[in-house]
């Protein structure tokens, strides 16, 4: 006799397209919070005429937090979407591992603001560890999510092409070596550590682009 997790599994389309539209909402409140760190500065703090383009100048702290956050958020919202179209079903844990990845991206705000607090100051190696660690929790929750959905194909379509399936495994291991490094490379060089992160962001932009185009294209030679 089946379960209703059996069940609910075998429904295609509607409990992942559910589990999807909840984490674009997630996802949409996180990214518009990252500009909260972006300050006016003081009356009181700004004089001469030229004081308030350097009140301005002197935040550039939490314009670079701001860009790389919004940045690689807006990637993993859009690597996320485009993992809900390959992935057709959806069962119990699942959802809880897709939680993961929310719980992660929505903390995101909080390491961007201590990081642009404390890049100046003597314990910026530590914000910047703790800024590309939350990136490195957020990749390695992104891989169990796919690990479980495309082991046996469970929760994804079942002509997914193979190759597919490991490119994107590969994709998500590399990434979370690499925020290792960049955690690592933080008690040598913020710069670094920094850069790191967002060439990743670029790094995922670019695979997950790649991913899909290869899709795109074995449906249209499957056409022909």
């Amino acid at each position: 006799m089946r379960n209703e997790r059996d069940e609910r599994a075998e429904k295609p389309g509607k409990e992942a397209s559910r589990t999807e539209a909840f984490s674009d909402g997630v996802f949409a409140i996180a990214i518009t919070l990252l500009v909260l760190e972006l300050k006016v500065p003081r009356l009181e703090g700004v004089q001469g005429q030229a004081g308030l383009i350097r009140a301005l100048a002197a935040q550039w702290p939490s314009y670079l937090a701001f860009f790389i956050s919004f940045t690689t958020i807006f990637i993993m919202w859009v690597n996320h979407h485009n993992l809900f179209t390959y992935i057709q079903r959806s069962d119990g844990l699942f959802m809880f591992l897709n939680g993961l990845v929310l719980l992660t991206v929505t903390v995101v705000p909080f390491p961007t603001a201590l990081f642009a607090e404390y890049i100046r100051h003597p314990h910026a190696s530590v914000a910047a560890a703790i800024y590309a660690g939350t990136f490195l929790c957020n990749c390695t929750a992104f891989t169990l999510l796919w690990r479980y959905a495309s082991k046996e194909k469970r929760l994804l379509n079942k002509d997914l092409d193979e190759g597919l399936i490991r490119g994107i495994k590969r994709q998500a291991l590399t990434g979370i070596v690499l925020y290792v490094l960049a955690v690592g490379c933080a008690f040598v060089s913020v710069a670094a550590s920094v850069a790191l992160c967002l060439l990743l962001a670029v790094f995922f932009a670019v695979t997950g682009s790649l991913h899909r185009i290869l899709v795109v294209k074995k449906k249209t030679a499957e056409m022909k």
